[in-house]
């Protein structure tokens, strides 16, 4: 089977590479295949890259290579005194993709973005639910349905948004993936004709480029968006290539298959950047991977438990091993270079003799338990499973026996949230808007719990802390709120916090216009291929 599917991938990107002469185009090899195409009810990075940076846009954007706000489908905006109110002002004209799967009749207007927001805070929508097992994670962890009082359409090309507590980061919110904005007239006809599940299958926006096809597990199409309202890309032809495993990524780089790759290995990166005919690019990654401890379940309700499984591994073995020293290790469930990062917090030391100490504290003997390892590369883990080789081995010296257990990436990520979960996961994250309340309420509030909060942690001092950093816009307040939150995380360790890495994206140099985004995705719009 595996012979045959590899067969078809090639087969199916040679068809598309042969367009080449007839258009310009640019392949990029995607590590992994889209969880679907719906950016609200996900929270993986490829599938934002396959489907919110390519075919959506939303009110604000994040301008390229940065976390600053710019104008997106609303051209301004007004936030009231009390910081209760947003009136988006929208831009006229702007156009619906058309599609073999379906044309619009009209141009975006005030009820798209109510549509597109209102359906992930009311458990009321027929959209609630439309994907089987699917939730709006994002959405539901950062509290939208509590903070949003209500969407209100004040005329076709404005719209408000009235909340219920002034929230510091909410434009930088909107700004997020989850904040694309759909076609409500497509909404309405998928409905009519009972096919919403199409709408996480043939996605249509307003974005730079237009959904074309998918063949599962092998090629994504898309080609320039012909009406979009920034103009049209200087890229004809878009494709996803999907090839997980990095060093066929890398091979396929330097034979010239694709023109951008994601997360080379560790140890292909120096060949990389001999290749005279690559750039890579390089920069400091706004992340962290982290051991998320299921906290409800026993025995890891238990903080002496989880502060021995943090003194038992050597987490610099684990750096050295799979990053070949593009990393470093983590204290802070935030990355170093983010505001707010507190220098005062120590970390958890390497002391198995101290770690059997607690364990037998906390009464647990002949500790048997599950590691979960990421199937997929990413920034901030580039071999879950490496790494849980060396907690393992790390973990048999205390006694502990584990059992290393994974799951594809879609799986993977609807199991870990499960908040009857066994063992410890590892998994991570990198900032989807350079706010510190994106990882410390996002991953660690307990609006999040059975959802982005793998640790299934709520803790009331934690949490009071991160809400009341929300709810102020002085960043003094702020910091300092945030610092003391990241004492008390430290303290009751629902984490063993493992690396910060350094990002790397090579490409061929005949690709100009790519910024590096410190925010982990790939973003196509402005790229172009020198003839």
């Amino acid at each position: 089977m595996k012979k045959i599917s590899a067969l078809l991938a090639v087969t199916a990107l040679a068809s598309v590479m042969a367009t080449s002469a007839w258009s310009k185009t640019l392949v990029y090899c995607s590590e992994s295949s889209p969880e679907g195409f719906d950016p609200g009810i996900y929270t993986g990075g490829n599938t934002f890259d396959a489907s919110s940076r390519t075919v959506y846009s939303r009110l604000v954007e994040f301008k390229h290579g940065g976390t600053e706000i710019e104008p997106g489908l609303a051209e301004s905006w007004t936030v009231s005194p009390d910081g209760k109110e947003y009136t988006f002002k929208l831009r006229k004209g702007v156009k619906f993709q058309t599609t073999d799967f379906f044309t619009p009749t009209r141009d975006l207007n005030a009820d798209d973005v109510i549509f597109a927001i209102g359906r992930q805070i009311s458990a009321d929508s027929p959209w609630a639910k439309y994907v089987a097992g699917g939730s709006y994670e994002y959405a539901d962890g950062m509290g939208f349905p509590k903070l949003i009082k209500s969407i209100e359409k004040v005329d076709d090309l404005t719209v408000k948004f009235v909340l219920n507590r002034p929230e510091a980061p909410f434009l930088a919110d909107l700004a997020m993936d989850f904040g694309s904005i759909l076609s409500k007239e497509y909404a309405d006809k998928l409905q009519a004709d009972k096919k919403m599940e199409q709408m996480n299958q043939q996605p249509l926006g307003t974005g730079p480029f237009t959904f074309v096809a998918y063949q599962p597990d092998a090629v994504i199409r898309y080609k320039a968006n012909e009406s979009y309202f920034k103009g049209k890309e200087k890229i004809d032809d878009l494709v996803f290539a999907i090839t997980p495993d990095a060093s066929v990524r890398a091979q396929k780089l330097k034979s010239g298959e694709c023109n951008i790759m994601p997360y080379p290995n560790a140890a292909d990166i120096k060949d990389l950047k001999a290749d005279k005919n690559l750039n890579v690019l390089e920069q400091a990654g706004l992340n962290v991977s982290y051991l998320a401890y299921n906290t409800l379940v026993a025995p890891f309700d238990k903080v002496e438990v989880r502060k021995a499984i943090n003194m038992a591994v050597s987490k610099q073995a684990i750096v050295d091993a799979v990053f070949q020293g593009s990393a470093k290790v983590a204290t802070n469930p935030i990355p170093p270079t983010m505001w707010s990062y507190n220098k005062e917090v120590k970390d958890d030391a390497y002391n198995p003799d101290e770690a059997k100490k607690l364990l037998e504290k906390a009464g647990v003997k002949g500790l048997s338990m599950k590691i979960w390892a990421m199937p997929v590369s990413r920034p901030y883990m580039l071999n879950a499973r490496r790494a849980a080789e060396l907690m393992q081995a790390d973990l048999a010296k205390i006694g502990v026996k584990v059992e290393i257990v994974t799951y594809d990436w879609a799986q993977y990520l609807k199991l870990s949230s499960a908040k009857d979960r066994d063992g410890a996961a590892i998994l991570g994250w990198t900032g989807d808007n350079g706010d510190p309340d994106n990882f410390l309420d996002t991953l660690l509030g307990c609006d999040a719990v059975g959802g982005n909060n793998r640790a299934q942690w709520c803790n009331k001092e934690f949490d009071d802390l991160v809400k009341k950093a929300k709810q102020t816009a002085d960043v003094k307040e702020r910091t300092k709120l945030y610092e003391q939150a990241q004492v008390i995380f430290k303290r009751e360790a629902p984490w063993m916090t493992i690396d910060h890495s350094e990002v790397f994206m090579p490409m061929t140099k005949n690709v100009t216009g790519y910024f590096q985004d410190p925010l982990g995705v790939h973003r196509f719009d402005g790229v172009d291929i020198a003839e």
